[in-house]
């Protein structure tokens, strides 16, 4: 379903098209959100596939593609730790890492959940076995051991202390202990601990001992004794849910190498729903499983009133690692009852703690006399100092959730009256429109002035989307005891047309979402100029240098990490060397930074 101007505004599939299509106007069966829907709607686009499977598999590929506005997109309440090791490198090192981007030659290993104390286990395991600690650009720059070395936690790699061959088998060794055969690395690591003590090495076999005592613990602790778990495939999800007043909780239990990890959970509103609630949750888990970085299951178990249709099965195939599809055999009829229990407990705890992100963004259509729940904001910042490299950020949150794939900087225009956020508003609102995909309110980090210069764009472009600024305010009462003034500072929303701004602590789900987005505009704006004022500052005193032109001014900009009094104790050779330029333009540096520390000369903060 398209708008005039071509945005997807929604995709789905069914066998029979026409009576899909047809009950969106069926005026018995509309919904609030289906009739909005329906009115924005001005062109349909089908495909046609062969089968079930591919069509599953096709709605899929649409929706990351277009992302439309009314199709639910889930995102994981949490991220969890990985363990990573990029082969392609000629010693590859362990990694802790959270979000990654997979290739053929990185091995994944994880996720792993709180509690499994995995960043202790990981600098533990690179020390027992020797291997590099240190960053790719340390490691090739690196002519003599490091201490790690002479202290027996690093093999030196760097320096060719050890082979290619010698340092795969450690590196395998390693790795063993997250691929389920830690057995054979902790029976070579005390076969080390006793060689260590033969060679009267005491303390490096003490450092052995205390490390496989905590392998151990590790290897034993993470399993779990109240699950048992059949003999076959290691790794292994079992899915549940639980379907709310208001809102959908799912609960995904991940079992990988025998081991259960933990749990991942999920939630969305009901009143988002255009479908049967089972077709709806097959088409998310679809859509979970071949997007995740996780490390994907063989076998997913999933109740039985989802499993009984065969294309969901068949689509999940389609998956990298052709993911079967089963109702829980008896064996894990009881994890299936922990995940059901799980999404319930989930929706609980989450409703009574805290208000709803949907009751925020409920409010702020309320506010902004909106006929339906926002769904995309979008937040401005414009971050200048004395005039000088004005630069403004984008932060898009989606359903109250940081969209940060959508976040963008924009480099602003000097001007010559220095600061004029009115102005600067007006230019960055006029460079965004033409990008198109526009959200449903625009929010800026400012009163009423900023309000009014990104309002007066919009008209310009014939465009109704309603606007709103976030402003604080300070209010001030005395304290009769202590005859002391008190200042109070409140976080205001102002709306167009509205007399008194709308005090935000009033409603809490809404306070969160837009503080933290004026709070993500802040930071991303201010990064950027930071970075051109470094970059402007260094230059200025660049050019002044004989001999440096625009490519050589890039390379030294690109290795520029200390302070110009840093750099004047440097050698001739020593600046040829950091910023790799000829022995002429090292001279041309080192005789400018010597005569700026003479007359001194301040020194920028770079």
């Amino acid at each position: 379903m398209k708008k005039t101007s071509g945005e997807v505004l929604y995709v789905g599939k069914a066998k029979s098209l026409k009576a899909r299509v047809s009950s969106y106007f069926n005026a018995s069966a509309k919904t609030p959100k289906t009739e909005i829907l329906i009115s924005h709607v001005r062109d349909f686009e089908f495909l046609i596939t062969k089968n079930d499977a591919e069509a599953f598999v096709l709605e899929n590929n649409l929706i990351k593609k277009h992302s439309p506005k009314y199709n639910i997109r889930l995102k994981d309440d949490k991220s969890y730790p990985y363990v990573l090791v990029d082969h392609s490198e000629d010693f590859p090192r362990l990694m802790y890492v959270r979000r990654f981007k997979r290739t053929k030659e990185k091995e994944i290993f994880g996720p792993f959940v709180v509690g499994s104390n995995i960043s202790e286990v990981l600098r533990i395991t690179t020390k027992s076995f020797g291997l590099r600690d240190c960053s790719l650009r340390e490691f090739n720059s690196r002519k003599e051991p490091c201490l790690l070395y002479q202290m027996h936690q690093c093999s030196a790699p760097c320096v060719e202390k050890i082979s290619k061959k010698e340092y795969k088998k450690d590196l395998d060794l390693a790795l063993d202990l997250f691929r389920g055969k830690g057995k054979k690395s902790l029976k070579e690591l005390e076969a080390r601990m006793h060689k260590a003590a033969e060679d009267e090495l005491f303390e490096k076999a003490a450092m052995i001992r205390d490390n496989i005592s905590i392998l151990e613990e590790f290897l034993s602790g993470s399993v779990q004794k109240n699950v048992e778990f059949e003999s076959g495939p290691g790794n292994i999800d079992v899915f549940g849910y639980h379907v709310g007043e208001f809102d959908i909780d799912m609960a995904i239990y991940m079992v990988r190498n025998g081991i259960l990890l933990g749990h991942k959970n999920f939630n969305f509103p009901i009143v988002d729903i255009n479908d049967e609630i089972e077709d709806e949750l097959r088409t998310f888990l679809f859509q979970y499983y071949s997007s995740t970085n996780d490390t994907l299951p063989e076998l997913l178990f999933i109740p039985e009133n989802l499993a009984e249709v065969t294309s969901f099965k068949e689509a999940m195939t389609e998956i990298e690692k052709n993911i079967k599809v089963k109702k829980p055999t008896k064996k894990y009829e009881q994890l299936m009852k922990l995940a059901i229990d799980q999404a319930f407990e989930h929706q609980r705890v989450r409703l009574s703690n805290q208000e709803s992100i949907y009751v925020g963004l409920n409010k702020l259509a309320e506010l902004l006399g909106m006929k339906e729940r926002p769904v995309v904001l979008e937040c401005y910042d414009v971050a200048i100092f004395q005039g000088t490299s004005p630069t403004a950020a984008q932060i898009v949150f989606h359903n109250g959730k940081p969209d940060r794939k959508n976040y963008r900087h924009y480099g602003l225009e000097v001007r010559e009256e220095g600061n004029n956020d009115f102005a600067m508003m007006k230019e960055l609102m006029r460079r965004r429109i033409p990008k198109g995909n526009l959200p449903d309110v625009f929010i800026v980090d400012g009163g009423k002035g900023q309000v009014s210069s990104l309002l007066q764009v919009l008209r310009e472009e014939n465009i109704d989307i309603p606007v709103c600024g976030i402003a604080k305010s300070k209010s001030g009462k005395k304290d009769t005891f202590k005859s002391t003034s008190i200042t109070k500072t409140e976080e205001r929303l102002i709306i167009p047309g509205r007399v008194n701004p709308y005090i935000l602590s009033k409603n809490m789900s809404l306070f969160r979402i837009v503080t933290q987005m004026r709070d993500e505009a802040h930071r991303f704006s201010r990064r950027l100029h930071h970075k051109k004022e470094k970059d402007r500052v260094i230059s200025s005193w660049l050019d002044e240098v004989e001999g440096i032109g625009p490519k050589t001014r890039k390379q030294i900009l690109e290795r520029m990490d200390m302070s110009m009094s840093e750099l004047s104790e440097l050698s001739v050779l020593e600046l040829q060397n950091k910023f790799e330029v000829s022995e002429k333009i090292a001279l041309n540096l080192f005789e400018y930074l010597k005569q700026g520390d003479q007359d001194g000369n301040p020194d920028p903060d770079v």
